[in-house]
């Protein structure tokens, strides 16, 4: 064989691999629903556990990942994690969690974020804003601690979502011990609620009653890792993981108990025994649709963009346990029908949220995680 045709062969390889790369880098992967052909679009790797994203106004979007470190992706280029965060206590299923701009961060440059923190009574969710600047978060400050803080590593939440007045909700676990949805002085188990400076409304539904947290909005939760706003009615809406099922949907009321431990359609991990009074109680809410078996749910938003016009005003909903999406149609605000796909394609889905160009974007949960945009395909 002589030098010449060697030489081609191997330019031909290289390209072949190079080829072979980019579409493994792409993921361009042919999948079908019941309203679309789809094509997934991998925009990045190499994500530490990702939890939050959140979309700049330039194009770039921020992600948190658990250990601890926030990052910019920007036209496919991940930045070196920022620097100015707080303090971050990575234990169990805590670390740095959920990520959101302020309404007026074109004005203001302030990011909030979610996370765990340590001190000598133990680790609790605590949320932080500062202004970012470049890659660099500046003027630190901590709007909210959750009281008592606990030495366990289960059910920090956490969800943050502004409202259409600014109002801060945060969503909150029971930190494994589930009694604490249910005592009134305790922030577990409950959405908190906050101006964005962390002051408490004047119009919070404990703020008068003795003996109650002033900052909590409800009760009654086991572990929140969904939140959004309805498109219409600018309500909160949120999900939760049941035990052994009993994952939920529900829209939060001010004052309102959602019921757990007391009623739960989920049951006891291994045995199979009930939780608790049973599905139902006087004074505590129904959920608004439930599963069991559980999926795991975590991340959930509402689509209203243009590019799959079938489902506008669904609710999108990310799985860790069976990793999957789930779609949920609505008539008025109850779900009449839910389709599940993209089962076992790239893994535990972490956050799902629509983008400002009307494509969804999914992050999966795992040590080497992954950045995905869902399109039509067209």
């Amino acid at each position: 064989m002589s030098r010449k045709i060697i030489t081609g062969f191997f330019i031909l390889t290289l390209a072949l691999v190079a080829i072979g790369l980019l579409t493994a880098f792409s993921s361009p992967a042919d999948l079908t629903s019941e309203k679309y052909h789809l094509k997934l679009v991998r925009l990045t790797t190499g994500l530490e556990n990702p939890w939050g994203m959140a979309f700049l106004p330039d194009g770039a979007i921020l992600i948190s990942e658990r250990p601890g470190r926030l990052r910019i992706l920007k036209k496919d280029q991940l930045s070196e994690p920022l620097t100015g965060l707080p303090p971050i206590a990575r234990r169990g299923q805590g670390g740095l969690l959920d990520v959101v701009l302020h309404p007026d961060f074109a004005t203001n440059k302030r990011v909030y974020f979610s996370y765990a923190a340590a001190d000598s009574s133990g680790i609790g969710t605590e949320v932080a804003f500062a202004e970012l600047k470049n890659t660099q978060l500046e003027n630190l400050t901590v709007i909210f601690r959750m009281q008592p803080k606990s030495f366990s590593g289960h059910h920090f939440g956490s969800r943050l979502v502004f409202d259409n007045q600014n109002y801060l909700y945060i969503t909150l676990g029971d930190r494994g011990d589930k009694k604490r949805a249910q005592t009134p002085d305790d922030h577990a188990g409950s959405v908190i609620r906050l101006h964005d400076d962390g002051t408490i409304p004047k119009d919070n539904p404990f703020i008068n009653q003795p003996g109650w947290s002033a900052e909590k909005f409800d009760l009654g939760h086991r572990n929140m890792q969904g939140a959004t706003l309805h498109p219409e009615t600018g309500e909160l809406w949120t999900h939760e993981h049941g035990p052994q099922g009993g994952d939920e949907i529900n829209i939060i009321k001010p004052g309102r108990n959602y019921g757990w431990p007391v009623i739960t359609y989920g049951v006891n991990y291994g045995i199979g025994t009930k939780i608790g009074e049973g599905t139902s109680k006087a004074g505590m809410e129904q959920p608004l649709y439930y599963w069991a078996p559980s999926i795991a749910p975590s991340g959930m938003t509402f689509y209203t963009g243009d590019k799959f016009p079938a489902w506008k005003g669904n609710l999108l909903v990310g799985a860790l346990k069976d990793q999957m999406l789930v779609r949920l149609e609505l008539s008025g605000q109850k779900i009449v029908h839910e389709e599940r796909f993209l089962q076992g394609e790239i893994g535990r889905i972490r956050d799902v949220q629509q983008g400002p160009d009307g494509y969804i974007y999914i992050l999966t949960d795992e040590k080497d995680g992954e950045l995905y945009r869902l399109e039509p395909l067209t």
